[in-house]
């Protein structure tokens, strides 16, 4: 079962100009009812390219199923039939997850300037 942490080799293309594609890494960043109920996935891409510039939607990913360093980019979240999913690589460490969801609140414009951050508590 496909499971929200869940990293999977996944075929990207076709794409349009900025969007990341071809045969990437992704995270599956669904909830896991989804996973179970649903034909699709939510996923954000991952880049081994890590000098981009730092931006706090771009989350660190230490796996060492990934040959190279890398990185989750969370403003390229995408939804994916299965069907685009090769096979699965890995998993996000429950620590990643939370740095994952932190990127996903400033991503989604999620927490307001002044708002408490739910996940640390500042």
């Amino acid at each position: 079962m496909i499971q929200r942490g869940d990293i999977f080799l996944a075929d990207l293309d076709p794409v349009t100009g900025s969007e990341q594609g071809g045969i990437r890494p992704i995270v599956v960043v669904q909830n896991d009812t989804g996973n179970r109920n649903s034909p699709t996935v939510i996923a954000a891409a991952v880049t081994s390219n890590v000098d981009k510039t730092p931006v706090p939607t771009h989350v660190e990913l230490i796996v060492p199923q990934l040959p190279k360093d890398s990185m989750v980019l969370l403003e390229q979240i995408r939804t994916l039939d299965k069907s685009r999913l090769m096979h699965r690589i890995g998993r996000v460490s429950p620590v990643q997850l939370m740095e994952i969801d932190e990127g996903l609140y400033i991503s989604f414009g999620l927490l307001r300037e002044d708002a408490v951050n739910p996940l640390d508590g500042t």
